[in-house]
């Protein structure tokens, strides 16, 4: 079927997502403004009730209703319009630009996340249009500063407006849904649960002084030790039962011998050795299995000729679900040493077991869309606004549904230069958002 022009905007999810990309949203500022308001002429030109709320009237949040029979409790579809810096970066095409070339469409935002909030927009005023009503209301939200932890958004929302939420037991947000590969055969991951943030701070002390006299044994040399050792250690292994589920999956629909190598995985005794044969699925893997911490901060001395006493380094660590930051403490310690010390600076804690009350039917519309593939849980090494919906009781289930070539690395372009995504990717994920609407029952 062609698509013209002149069809409504739901039909031609390609170029919604194109013109979300041209709104500059990069967060800081973020400037939301232009983008949000978009969104909302086009939900009210359709007739769908909205509200706009706004910590700062710059940065609005955007809730859309559309009613449902109320047989089922609400269903949320949230996503954010903000996103990372360019600075720095080398484009081949304008990254807000939102251009097609050799069948990609390019710009800041295609993966993480306008792509999936121009699926659920779409999903949503496809329903409106088509009459469709939902055994339960659908709510849309459309957010923004989640790229710098949510406080004017999903935090602003969930403390300030949890009443626009109330009564809604599961939600569909980012990062899941994406086809990835292993031994020829395709996988789903549906995200159920994420890592949680836990920054940490080390402090390293010792003698300062001249910059003119030689210094042995100071506090450089002792940050340069402790960072070797950071960078050559690994935290114990943990076997979550999050992890568990996907790679019991996982190796069960491989071929006998790669479905034996991975289910070792779940072996602590044998877990890192089968990472170190992972290749280019090894970083994916290796936080799935452990709580890390990365330095990325490193503060001491204020003039180049003294010797500085005292030098402060920031790690980034996240969590498993169900650990706590004194986990992180008892399992850093040992690596960092006693020169070293310890403080947590922020711990942003989520839930530790996910509901899977409506995994069944993403997994069955995914299977619908590809019979090939293979839907699994999954565990997030990052963080999303789901923490945040999870204080009012809300199971997020990662699902912006992409079915991307084998050799298309999605983390490896999230975030950075040429951030694009294959053309076919958005009817594909509008489909399967649509697809639930009709499914779901609660």
């Amino acid at each position: 079927m062609t698509i013209s022009k002149n069809d409504p905007i739901h039909t031609r999810p390609i170029e919604l997502l194109q013109n979300l990309i041209r709104f500059d949203t990069t967060n800081p500022p973020g400037n939301e403004i232009d983008c949000v308001n978009y969104i909302h002429r086009l939900l009210t030109d359709a007739g769908v009730d909205t509200w706009i709320f706004a910590k700062d009237p710059n940065r609005p949040n955007l809730v859309a209703r559309l009613p449902g029979q109320g047989t089922a409790p609400p269903l949320l579809l949230y996503g954010h319009v903000d996103v990372v810096t360019t600075e720095g970066q080398d484009w081949t095409h304008p990254p807000f630009g939102g251009e097609i070339h050799d069948g990609y469409i390019w710009g800041r935002g295609t993966l993480d996340m306008k792509s999936g909030a121009a699926m659920m927009l779409a999903a949503v005023l496809r329903a409106k249009a088509s009459g469709l009503t939902p055994t339960g209301d659908v709510v849309l939200a459309i957010l923004c500063d989640e790229e710098a932890g949510g406080v004017y958004g999903a935090m602003y929302m969930v403390d300030e407006h949890p009443d626009h939420f109330e009564g809604i037991k599961y939600a569909l947000g980012e990062f899941g849904g994406a086809s990835f590969y292993i031994a020829g055969t395709t996988f789903y991951p549906i995200q159920v649960v994420e890592k949680q943030i836990c920054w940490m701070k080390g402090t390293i002390r010792g003698p300062g002084g001249h910059g003119s006299r030689p210094m042995r044994g100071g506090a450089m040399a002792k940050l340069g030790r402790v960072l070797q050792r950071l960078d050559k250690s690994r935290l114990p292994v943990h076997i979550t039962p999050a992890a568990r589920q996907m790679f019991e999956i996982v190796s069960s629909s491989l071929p006998l011998v790669p479905g034996f190598v991975l289910r070792q995985l779940l072996n602590p005794v044998l877990t890192d050795s089968v990472l170190n044969l992972m290749g280019e699925h090894k970083l994916n893997f290796e936080p799935l299995f452990h709580n890390t911490v990365n330095a990325t901060i490193v503060k001491g001395g204020e003039k180049i000729n003294v010797i500085p006493s005292t030098i402060v380094f920031e790690m980034d660590g996240r969590l498993l679900p169900g650990y706590t930051p004194d986990d992180m403490i008892a399992e850093l310690s040992p690596i960092l040493g006693d020169e070293v010390e310890l403080e947590v600076i922020l711990y942003d804690p989520g839930p530790s077991e996910p509901d899977m009350g409506l995994f069944n039917i993403l997994a069955d519309v995914l299977l619908e869309a590809d019979p090939a593939g293979i839907a699994l849980p999954m565990m997030l090494p990052a963080v999303t606004d789901a923490r945040l919906f999870s204080r009012l009781g809300i199971q997020t289930y990662g699902f912006t549904p992409m079915k991307l070539p084998e050799d298309f690395k999605f983390f490896d372009l999230a975030h950075a230069a040429d951030e694009r995504l294959p053309v076919e990717v958005m009817d594909f994920g509008t489909n399967a958002v649509y697809s639930v609407l009709q499914r779901y029952v609660g």
